[in-house]
């Protein structure tokens, strides 16, 4: 069996396939949206490099999400009308356990951090934010495509993870957090 080739050519006009085959810009909100999944599925991968600064807990939660991104980027890449988004409220809710789980190690906040720490936490505070901006590019696609609520819900429980868990690893590894200061 001929394995295949990574480039096919047929993008480099500026557009590629969605999966129907519709061709699209590069520049397709849509594109912008799953390609940013893809980006923030790869920034997990980048917090998981830190293994020895991550708890057990946290680094299983993220391969779960991770194979769940995946999925939600294929749904994304579909402009067919698809009952099923691949992400279900008890996805959703296995995100909030572990956000809850996470959360009642950590001490009380009572100020705003500074996105900083060790390795493990400077990536999870970047997978935050990226999850942040794949939130507001699905909801500005979901004002000409419809977009299931779970999936919205489901990106928004990540950037919520990605700051617990950022805060454990800072405790874990004895750094501490750093608060904002508006006098500095």
């Amino acid at each position: 069996m001929k394995k295949s080739n990574v480039y096919t050519r047929t993008g480099d006009a500026g557009q590629t396939s969605l999966v129907s085959g519709t061709r699209v810009d590069k520049c397709d909100c849509r594109i912008d949206a799953y390609g940013t999944i893809d980006e923030l599925n790869s920034s997990l991968g980048v917090v998981l490099s830190f293994e020895s600064q991550t708890s057990d807990e946290a680094a299983t939660i993220i391969r779960f999400i991770q194979h769940r991104l995946f999925s939600l980027g294929a749904y994304l890449a579909d402009d067919r009308k698809i009952e099923s988004c691949y992400v279900t409220a008890d996805d959703i809710a296995r995100i909030e356990a572990a956000i809850d789980e996470i959360d009642a190690q950590l001490p009380p906040l009572r100020q705003f951090l500074l996105p900083a720490g060790c390795q493990a936490a400077a990536a999870a505070h970047m997978a935050r934010t990226i999850a942040r901006r794949a939130e507001r590019l699905m909801v500005g696609l979901s004002k000409s495509v419809e977009i299931k609520p779970e999936a919205l819900k489901f990106v928004n429980r990540i950037s919520d993870l990605m700051f617990v868990v950022a805060r454990q690893c800072n405790i874990k590894n004895g750094v501490d957090e750093i608060f904002w200061s508006k006098d500095c």
